[in-house]
């Protein structure tokens, strides 16, 4: 439980003006420092309307006032809500009024969060998903977070733990009192078999760390192609505004351009790259560069062949990628060639295609994260941890000529890896840097 000594206070809603403004305040005097604004308290967890004062009797406004003694809180402290009207002025001399009193002061980023923690509301997976739960755009975003913050991933990582605890104590009884009769010799070799079943859960979690972070992160999508292949329309037709500019000079797009959209509740980034070509143009050169190295590390390469373009034909597709043909309005694809080898045919004048290629991502997308639980992780410190406790438990199963007092060491540290994803052992840094992805008030 934190000893903390000061209170915090900040706005918790969004940007002002606004229709309705949420004043947050957590710490020991958060009860007594709202009863010096609001006069008689309301009855916990039950809103009533209440006239803020200064302490010196100015009125500031009238205001739904809640509060939260703790342990029963958010963070786990003496908490409280002041619900005001979402003026600037209103806000100001509020939080202006709450900083008079002694011990308290603005909140710092994600320090409400910082202090649930601490005081065992929330554990870092947790606290992770709360994160992502605020920045979520998306319906798979929103679902993937809310399996971290609801503690399903946590409850996953903890039965984990919660086995290797009971296969270490089975193999410590067997140390300890092997030579009793309560204490089967045998007991080691059914704790294996458990923990060989552990490890294969365990390394299929890290393998689908890809899929977690494709929900979280977004599906990469690379338009590639030669200049005037048609990429820069079809960005701009697939996200439905001018994204990008389009011209009919050959290599207008010299650097990437990224737009995100919202397909059927996935995340899916659209990078634009500089046409495929030989050029002296050392600009144009260095967009072709970081052409190849998006589409290197994208998810999905699509690459344009302009059917209007005869010589089109002869072009050579990148490995993995996939042929979309593009300009049909302006060809008869009963007799062009060219478009055998594309996927689709497209016009991002008439809009012809579009809704066929929009299934067709959606498709590739749910094909990347074919998966019957959101409970996995999306976050590469997950699955270094996670990593790092299959190796234990390898080093565990395989080398059996070591002691056994040895293998039981290797799961100990096995779960101790397991404790860090959750944040029963961690580092200060660590923590620094998690509570700083969110916003003031949270």
């Amino acid at each position: 439980m934190s000893t903390r000594t000061e209170t915090i206070f900040a706005l918790a809603s969004g940007a002002l003006p606004a229709g309705v403004a949420v004043i947050r305040i957590s710490g020991p005097a958060s009860l007594s420092m709202v009863q010096a604004l609001v006069g008689e308290l309301p009855v916990p967890r039950h809103a009533a309307l209440r006239t803020v004062c200064q302490p010196d009797g100015q009125f500031l406004d009238r205001a739904l006032v809640l509060i939260f003694p703790g342990p029963n809180s958010f963070t786990g402290e003496d908490c409280a809500e002041l619900h005001l009207h979402g003026g600037k002025a209103v806000v100001h001399a509020v939080l202006k009024s709450l900083a008079g009193f002694d011990n308290a002061r603005l909140a710092e980023a994600g320090e409400f969060s910082r202090r649930a923690f601490e005081n065992g509301k929330m554990d870092l997976v947790e606290v992770e998903g709360l994160a992502d739960l605020l920045a979520a755009e998306t319906e798979m975003q929103r679902r993937l977070a809310s399996e971290q913050a609801g503690g399903n991933l946590s409850a996953m990582y903890d039965t984990w733990r919660e086995k290797l605890i009971f296969a270490r104590s089975m193999l410590e009884a067997e140390l300890d009192f092997s030579d009793e009769g309560d204490i089967p010799g045998s007991v080691s070799d059914r704790v294996w078999q458990d923990v060989a079943v552990l490890k294969e859960q365990i390394d299929q979690a890290v393998a689908n760390l890809r899929a977690g972070e494709i929900i979280r992160d977004g599906f990469k999508v690379a338009l590639a192609g030669p200049p005037n292949a048609g990429k820069s329309s079809l960005l701009n037709a697939l996200a439905q505004r001018d994204v990008a500019i389009v011209t009919p000079v050959a290599g207008t797009t010299r650097d990437i351009i990224r737009c995100e959209l919202d397909i059927d509740g996935y995340k899916v980034e659209l990078f634009d790259t500089a046409g495929l070509r030989d050029t002296e143009d050392p600009v144009e050169q260095e967009g072709i560069r970081r052409a190849h190295r998006t589409i290197h590390q994208a998810d999905l390469v699509l690459q344009l062949v302009d059917l209007s373009n005869a010589s089109a034909e002869a072009e050579t597709l990148v490995p993995g990628a996939v042929g979309i043909g593009t300009k049909i309005d302006l060809v008869d694809l009963r007799h062009d060639t060219g478009s055998m080898r594309c996927a689709f045919g497209v016009s991002s004048l008439t809009g012809e295609g579009l809704e066929a290629l929009r299934r067709f991502l959606v498709d590739e997308v749910r094909r990347s994260t074919n998966l019957g639980s959101l409970a996995i992780p999306s976050r590469l410190r997950h699955a270094e941890r996670l990593k790092a406790a299959s190796y234990f438990l390898n080093d565990a199963l395989n080398e059996r000529l070591k002691p056994l007092e040895l293998r039981a060491e290797d799961l100990r540290l096995a779960s101790t890896e397991l404790a860090r994803v959750t944040g029963r052992i961690d580092t200060e840094t660590l923590l620094g840097k998690i509570f700083s992805e969110f916003c003031v008030g949270k």
